[in-house]
């Protein structure tokens, strides 16, 4: 599977699978650009990002919605920090609709809803890969999942429904400023967040340089 570099100039730093269930992050420079490049479909990937030099002023579901208008992120949706900063751009997007507001799966919280767990989380995956930054837990926010699909009723009643991505739906994210991605390759299978089978994803760096 092959992509049009979406950096004209720009060079590949990076071209990677992410196994499911398992976690990913890098830094990236101002400019550069991430695609997140969903194999198989139906595979939820959660997703932080904070800026290098002030973590702290980090993705921010609700700044999002707000200032975005809209409860979902497609093409060309901005994701806002705590400090109203553009932290990333989705410039290019096959699928849309992705959730800003069901948050991440936990051994803790599958343990309340189903009363048994998938061995591991995207709570946990959070928590190991921020490690590795210097974050932890008091880190991790509310956060995007990309090709999950979480509708919501007329009444405010909201569920996971089987996800729109098709094998090979793609989105490319630039960075607007230094930013640190992570990520988790989410592992429920109890649920549709990832179509009840949790799969690999295809993660593509490419630098502006």
């Amino acid at each position: 599977m092959t992509f049009d570099n979406p950096i004209e100039g720009g060079t590949v730093l990076e071209d990677t699978i992410v196994q499911e269930g398992e976690p990913w992050s890098r830094s990236l420079a101002q400019g550069d650009v991430l695609r997140l490049v969903d194999l198989e479909g139906q595979q939820a990937v959660d997703f932080l990002c904070y800026s290098v030099d002030e973590p702290t002023d980090r993705y921010n579901a609700a700044n999002t919605i707000k200032l975005n208008g809209n409860l979902y992120l497609g093409q060309d949706s901005v994701l806002w920090s705590v400090r109203a900063r553009k932290l990333m751009t989705i410039i290019d997007d096959t699928c849309g609709l992705h959730d800003t507001i069901y948050g991440c799966c936990s051994i803790e919280v599958d343990n309340v809803r189903f009363g048994k767990n998938n061995g591991k989380g995207c709570q946990g995956n959070f928590e190991t890969e921020l490690a590795k930054h210097g974050l932890g837990p008091k880190d991790i926010v509310a956060n995007v999942n990309f090709f999950m699909r979480v509708p919501v009723e007329e009444s405010g009643a909201l569920g996971i429904v089987p996800g729109l991505s098709k094998p090979g739906d793609h989105l490319s994210l630039r960075a607007e400023q230094d930013v640190l991605v992570v990520l988790s390759n989410c592992p429920e299978c109890l649920n549709n967040a990832a179509g009840f089978k949790p799969t690999p994803i295809r993660v593509i760096v490419y630098s502006a340089q």
